[in-house]
């Protein structure tokens, strides 16, 4: 136990020393979070995202899905469960969700103008702009099917209905996947760089040398990292609040969870690439190659769902994607742990499979 509170202090010592290297890990997240939030926080995108839920299934009413189709300003994504979409809706994923309510065909066809069919539309009313623009959009497609039936007369009118969802900005997403983003490059790359300079200094040597446990170094310095990233997560999460109005809105016991998951993670890739390079000059690049994919792949800076469809697949297995996801849901819509347990599964299989495979590449020597 004293060995393991040793070296813990002596990590954490080496990290206080070395204030050029803390500095410029903690400066340059934040640095990016200032700029890109500065000029792009308070944007709630430009795309008009809508879903239609065909309760008819008529003839009329597919026509009516098609004319939607032909603009090609709306992002139109036919569902059958209006209470999924309905739920999208209200944490901002959707601008519009259109629901064709059943006997819409047979209104339609009997052309009834004194008592048009009243087509619900709900809307993101915290967003009211891109909401009203995809209103008019909606209206010109239900219109234009008016105009088709009997004499340009409406035998068919939109019901507008608003829906309370959160009012994100891109500085809401961003965040969190900043704090994935430095959690990932403190372990990953700091790791790899730190073990492999000590190996070659012959210090890895020296401690084999002695009675001290593997186990006992491994969690000296999953101690010491994890207490770090979770001082320098705070920081961020100051300093993005002091700027921008950023809150946590699900448990504060929830984000330390996942930030433990991502640093253990993390840290046991560190370990791999620390095994397997020859050197520290090596090790630099090995992490380089395997992190800076996953900055632009994993979520960190542009949603996950509108990458390439070929993307999809391999995204959805990076432990940054799912680190970035958690954080996210549970800083801006209230996750629970419970609701998360997916992305907790899959970062906790990294972690274990990352170690064990660790267990044999790492060399004292």
């Amino acid at each position: 136990m004293r060995s393991y509170y040793l070296l813990t202090l002596a990590q954490l010592r080496i990290f206080l020393r070395n204030r050029q290297v803390l500095f410029w890990t903690l400066a340059f997240p934040i640095v990016l979070m200032v700029m890109l939030g500065s000029f792009l926080g308070n944007g709630n995108g430009v795309s008009i995202t809508a879903a239609v839920v065909d309760q008819d299934k008529s003839e009329q009413s597919k026509n009516l899905v098609k004319e939607m189709e032909k603009n090609e300003a709306v992002s139109l994504e036919k569902s059958s469960n209006e209470k999924d979409v309905l739920s999208q809706l209200k944490q901002g994923d959707l601008t519009l969700v259109v629901t064709i309510p059943k006997g819409y065909g047979e209104n339609l066809a009997a052309g009834n103008k004194a008592d048009p069919f009243k087509l619900p539309v709900y809307y993101n009313e915290t967003n009211m702009a891109m909401s009203q623009v995809g209103l008019q959009l909606v209206d010109n497609a239900v219109d234009a099917i008016s105009k088709k039936s009997v004499s340009y007369e409406p035998v068919v009118v939109t019901e507008s209905k608003g829906v309370e969802a959160l009012n994100l900005r891109y500085i809401d997403f961003l965040v969190p996947g900043i704090v994935a983003m430095m959690i990932m490059s403190n372990n990953m790359n700091g790791v790899a760089g730190q073990i492999s300079s000590w190996r070659e200094r012959g210090i890895l040597r020296r401690m084999q040398g002695t009675t001290l446990k593997a186990s006992t170094f491994i969690a000296a310095q999953i101690t010491a990292r994890f207490m770090l990233n979770g001082l320098q997560a705070m920081i961020v999460l100051a300093v993005a609040w002091a700027a921008f109005g950023i809150e946590v809105r699900g448990s504060w016991l929830t984000v330390i969870a996942f930030v433990t998951l991502g640093t253990l993670a993390f840290m046991a890739i560190g370990f791999i690439i620390a095994g397997i390079a020859k050197t520290p000059e090596s090790a630099g690049p090995i992490a380089g190659f395997l992190s800076f994919p996953m900055l632009f792949l994993g979520g960190v800076f542009f949603p996950i769902r509108d990458m390439p469809e070929f993307l999809q697949p391999f995204v959805q297995i990076l432990p940054i994607a799912h680190l970035s996801h958690a954080l996210r849901e549970t800083m801006n819509v209230g996750a629970s742990f419970l609701n998360l347990g997916m992305e907790a599964m899959i970062l906790g299989g990294w972690l274990i499979g990352a170690f064990i495979v660790a267990s044999f590449t790492f060399k004292w020597e």
